[in-house]
């Protein structure tokens, strides 16, 4: 531990941003990083607990607290106080192979349990983290290292998302020949077409593809494995396969006036978005558009937070985020103590943004869309809201959001439906001859299905969930692939 009372000579400090006014007329990120030096202090924070609860992640409560790749965290974060950047590296690959894609989107559970975020501030986890990795690039730390050798094994990855490429990247590293399967025209899954770009820039995973590409990994794009390309293709060619689809089937809101033009789920929106900035910089005109429209967002995580900003960048009139639960508390409440992770009200970027621009939060709480109403042609012209209410159910003990009986009109003209996800996507289980459970997930003992060498990880197998557990589940999706492969593994 190299500054003792760290943790109390200095203050957290993070990055700073470009004010919201101003970063709404692009999708560029707007996080400024900290100085090395000052970068250097935050590292010198942390305590080095003897118990670092920073680096295990356990559920508690039903949420995660505390790092799923078990990155060692104190040891690094020792590094950075230290100036001994490019060791701290080495420390954090060795857990983590895309500390680029977790420093930008993970909601740092790790900082939810940091000790020092008992009492005062929690260490700034995440920004060192990304400090490390945007130094090793800058400084050519990250170089392609392809395997010294070769197993003569191939294995056929399905999905280029988070989970996906987390597990190509340690079996390619292990040796055998991996070939990667994408539907789209980009690798990255929900990384590329999931996550704005002004969030994750999509260079970001150019960058890491490339290197991958160069230490081995074949990518094939527009293989829609199940439809364009046949399971049987596979598994006539592979000694093992990975299915790794992610939880892509959206959650639909089975309402009357469902099938009025201008209702779309936001998937389909944020990627018609992306793909469009990436192909012409957007006058193609190909992305579902905000311009000019009141916009309404049912669902209030982070995809429903995606959704407002990106409204706001294309010149929505008015954007309002429909949220089915009550409002967290401000602060936590006695049955959510440290170190569960603080379930509280924040304000995220796109929030940030409605409030700077329309002066209001765009929030409404407790409540649902209860019809959408179309005009003689079809097009959506507004909605009806339905209040709810919190109720104990007897049987369950489950508390269910009831409907009050209070209804209200709102004008809308683009509704983007963003309450989550029901599993993976049928085609796909069906081409392997699997059936997903009642929540759409493929079961599996140690990752392999019921079908010898058919493996699975990920959202797909665990459902809707964080992209550090897909990171988790791919790596551990990929020892397990290993050990059927070689009958022992060393990843």
């Amino acid at each position: 531990m190299g500054k003792i009372d760290g943790f109390l000579t200095f203050d957290r400090k993070v990055s700073t941003t470009v004010p919201p006014r101003e970063r709404i007329t692009n999708y560029h990120e707007f996080h400024k990083a900290l100085p090395p030096k000052e970068q250097q202090l935050q590292g010198g924070r942390c305590m080095n607990c003897g118990v670092p609860f920073c680096q295990s992640g356990y559920l508690f409560g039903g949420m995660v607290s505390g790092c799923p790749l078990h990155n060692m965290i104190p040891e690094w974060n020792d590094l950075i106080w230290k100036g001994k950047w490019e060791l701290a590296l080495r420390r954090l690959i060795s857990t983590n192979r895309f500390p680029e894609f977790t420093g930008r989107v993970c909601p740092a559970p790790c900082e939810a349990a940091c000790t020092c975020g008992l009492q005062e501030a929690s260490v700034s986890i995440r920004e060192n983290e990304q400090a490390i990795i945007e130094t090793a690039y800058r400084n050519g730390w990250i170089q392609p290292t392809p395997p010294p050798a070769r197993t003569g094994k191939k294995v056929a990855i399905v999905g280029s998302g988070p989970s996906g490429l987390s597990a190509a990247e340690w079996l390619n590293k292990r040796g055998h020949e991996v070939t990667v399967y994408e539907r789209s025209d980009r690798p990255g899954g929900l990384l590329m077409y999931g996550i704005p770009n002004m969030k994750l820039d999509k260079s970001v995973i150019d960058r890491r593809v490339k290197i991958m590409e160069a230490e081995g990994v074949t990518f094939c794009l527009g293989a829609d494995v199940g439809n364009t390309v046949s399971s049987q293709e596979l598994s006539d060619q592979y000694d093992a396969i990975l299915l790794c689809c992610g939880a892509s089937s959206p959650r639909d809101l089975p309402v009357p006036g469902r099938d009025a033009q201008g209702v779309h789920f936001a998937v389909d929106y944020l990627s018609s978005v992306t793909r469009s900035l990436l192909d012409s910089d957007l006058p193609d005109g190909k992305a579902i558009s905000a311009e000019g429209k009141s916009v309404i967002v049912i669902g209030g995580g982070d995809t429903g937070n995606d959704c407002t900003a990106t409204a706001i960048r294309q010149g929505c009139k008015d954007v309002i985020q429909l949220e089915m639960m009550p409002a967290p508390p401000v602060t936590r409440t006695a049955d959510n103590a440290w170190p569960e992770w603080p379930r509280i009200l924040k304000v995220d970027y796109g929030q940030e943004e409605a409030i700077a621009l329309y002066g209001q939060d765009p929030r409404r709480y407790q409540t649902t869309v209860k019809e959408f109403l179309k005009d003689e042609a079809g097009n959506l012209r507004s909605v009806i809201i339905s209040c709810l209410a919190p109720e104990k159910d007897p049987g369950s003990g489950r508390t269910l959001m009831v409907p009050t009986g209070e209804e209200y009109e709102l004008p809308a003209e683009l509704v983007l439906i963003a309450a989550g996800f029901t599993g993976c996507q049928s085609y796909v289980a069906e081409a392997f001859g699997l059936t997903p459970d009642a929540r759409g997930r493929i079961q599996t003992a140690n990752f392999e299905t019921e079908i010898p060498g058919l493996f699975a990880c990920g959202d797909m197998r665990r459902g809707q969930s964080l992209v550090v557990w897909a990171l988790r589940e791919g790596g551990d999706a990929a020892a397990a692939v290993d050990q059927y492969l070689m009958g022992y593994t060393n990843l």
